[in-house]
């Protein structure tokens, strides 16, 4: 028995994007660079809107036979395959909700990252090193109903989301719109930029005008936190105040850890900062960058 744990995402789903134009398809569309991808190695990007708000996050990820699959939100997978469809005019393209036949799972713990037994997964699974940030382990695409079997028989025990959900939180890392505001969030300020989910070298994309402009100008003035609250966490959408004013609002969370998004200086100052008369102290994770 390893010290490595499973949990299942049972949030995330699979789109698989087929046929000859696949590849320039997705990079004229998303913040990464769909020509990084390779067998084993993924990348994490976003489809924004054509004003440079977010819509999804994804991870693309080589799927064998002349498909990439992407990793996204379940609930809002079947809007993003009928987007992507929307958007294939003459390519050479096909798009497939893969929802009912795979699920996701992540292995996590000391080194997941260096983990050889789960590189070459059987029974059609996949596995790649979650780009963003390597403590986050080894995501895993299987077979609905497999990837709990494949794991544990390589000694890797099951954990609850909840645990799981704890490390991303204390890493300060968004998980799809139950961080970023669907329509509203920018990139830059939900940390797709130090967790390698832009290209800044890549050709236009939708959305890239505002990116760009955003970063050059230095246009960033909020920024999602992790935070600990001294007491009951409030529900996500919750204001948070320092000295009667608005400078945020708690995102996702879990015990008395969350992701808040935060006016930057509010963040940086003394405080104190109050959401629902409970006091939440941010801190700035070592990945991030702030002007």
């Amino acid at each position: 028995m390893t010290s490595l744990q499973l949990s299942l995402l049972p949030h995330r789903s699979v789109i698989a994007v087929g046929g000859d134009d696949r590849v320039e398809f997705l990079q004229g569309l998303i913040s990464n660079d769909t020509t990084k991808v390779v067998p084993g190695r993924a990348i994490w990007a976003a489809l924004l809107t054509p004003q440079g708000r977010f819509l999804n996050d994804m991870f693309v990820v080589d799927g064998g036979n002349g498909t990439l699959l992407l990793e996204t939100e379940r609930e809002r997978a079947p809007a993003l395959a009928k987007k992507l469809n929307l958007y294939k005019l003459r390519s050479k393209v096909t798009v497939e909700d893969r929802s009912a036949v795979l699920e996701v799972a992540v292995v996590f713990g000391a080194d997941a990252d260096k983990l050889p037994p789960i590189a070459d997964m059987p029974g059609g699974a996949i596995a790649f090193v979650d780009p963003r940030l390597a403590e986050l382990g080894v995501r895993v695409l299987a077979p609905t109903g497999t990837a709990s079997t494949l794991l544990q028989a390589r000694g890797i025990a099951e954990a609850s989301l909840a645990t799981y959900d704890a490390l991303r939180l204390g890493l300060g890392v968004p998980d799809g719109s139950r961080d970023l505001r669907v329509e509203k969030a920018l990139l830059l300020e939900s940390g797709f930029d130090e967790l390698n989910g832009i290209d800044w070298k890549k050709g236009c994309y939708m959305g890239q005008e505002l990116t760009a402009r955003t970063k050059y100008r230095a246009l960033v003035r909020k920024r999602l936190f992790p935070v600990s609250v001294a007491g009951t966490l409030p529900a996500p959408g919750t204001s948070i105040h320092l000295d009667g004013q608005e400078v945020g609002e708690l995102r996702s969370g879990s015990g008395r850890h969350a992701l808040a998004l935060l006016q930057t200086e509010a963040a940086r100052g003394p405080g104190p900062l109050i959401a629902d008369g409970v006091q939440v102290t941010p801190t700035i994770p070592p990945w991030m960058r702030l002007g």
